[in-house]
């Protein structure tokens, strides 16, 4: 009995595509050019023939001491016969040193259903980098040739020369509109350059009171801080408003040495009961409450508001002006 035609073409399209997919892929590499000289690019192309639905992957190279990867092209599909493929993958390389490089036989990552292997190429690729020869007995070698020294010319440092002079007019007529300006507010140039006279104690007293304020000390649980703190400005505030020694004095004599002072009473007993609550926070660990450590803020700032010294006001009374104007007679 005799099969159809077409079952037996049928039959042998499928074993020939049975056998299709069970070909391993092949793998081929080479380098172009195969000898280059020293700093010179060559590629390494290595070229797979597999079945489309065949997976492989292509190595990766590393820069290393000898040899620097330029630039990695992406895969190109040379050619595509029914299910067979021709890829190609190409390095651009750069070689640094002279000599005989062994590059090894390239692999190829090959996975297919249950088959997961690396294929390598049949030969190992070597590179040969060479450098220039120079023939010595036709070349001759020369020392280098010393530094050239030219005449200095005008035309080179006029400009500068101009430029200075131009620079130290303008300087010199800056100069002479300040000084004349300060001359008519009779004052001279030296008096830019003094240092600006020291705030008065009060002053500087209002001033770092408001700063300690600011840090919030107290609000954070740092009450011998703040309490050191107020207590440290009174004491620089009494040395530098009447010459008391108060920043070398404890608390009991800060208070002896002020009864003589011509002080408000409830200026007096404000710093009293400061530098006694101070005295509590500091060495027994004592905490006020919030409504204290408020009031031991105005205590201080009042007590250095009470006690500055008191600005000469104008009289308000002003001379009367002659009248020197003649009176006419009113005798008729």
């Amino acid at each position: 009995m005799k099969r159809p035609a077409f079952l037996t073409a049928a039959a042998a399209a499928l074993l020939a595509a049975a056998t299709a997919s069970a070909q391993t892929p092949t793998v081929e590499a080479r380098i172009v050019p195969d000898s280059i000289g020293i700093g010179d690019t060559f590629t390494l192309e290595i070229d797979v023939e597999r079945d489309q639905v065949q997976v492989t992957e292509f190595p990766l190279y590393e820069n290393d001491d000898k040899l620097e990867v330029v630039q990695s092209l992406p895969v190109d599909t040379l050619s595509r016969e029914g299910r067979r493929l021709r890829l190609r993958k190409r390095y651009v390389m750069q070689a640094f040193s002279e000599g005989r490089y062994n590059l090894g036989r390239p692999g190829v990552l090959y996975a297919d259903k249950n088959i997961v292997d690396t294929l390598y190429t049949s030969d190992s690729l070597r590179l040969d980098v060479g450098t220039f020869q120079i023939d010595t007995a036709k070349q001759t070698i020369y020392d280098l040739k010393p530094q050239r020294t030219l005449p200095l010319r005008a035309e080179e440092i006029t400009g500068y020369l101009f430029g200075g002079l131009f620079l130290l007019l303008n300087l010199a007529a800056l100069l002479f509109a300040l000084r004349y300006h300060l001359s008519k507010r009779g004052k001279h140039l030296s008096d830019l350059f003094k240092p600006a006279p020291p705030a008065p104690p009060h002053v500087e007293a209002i001033r770092a009171l408001e700063g300690l304020h600011n840090q919030k000390l107290w609000q954070n649980n740092k009450h011998k801080a703040y309490y050191s703190g107020l207590t440290d400005i009174l004491r620089r505030y009494l040395a530098g408003r009447y010459g008391i020694g108060a920043l070398e004095m404890t608390s009991d004599e800060i208070i002896d040495a002020v009864r003589p002072l011509d002080l408000p009473r409830k200026s007096a007993m404000e710093l009293t009961a400061l530098l006694r609550e101070a005295d509590l926070v500091k060495f027994a660990k004592a905490t006020p409450e919030a409504a204290r450590n408020e009031e031991a803020y105005q205590w201080a700032y009042y007590f250095v508001e009470e006690t500055k010294p008191v600005e000469e006001q104008p009289s308000a009374e002003a001379e009367e002006p002659l009248d020197l104007t003649p009176k006419n007679d009113s005798h008729a």
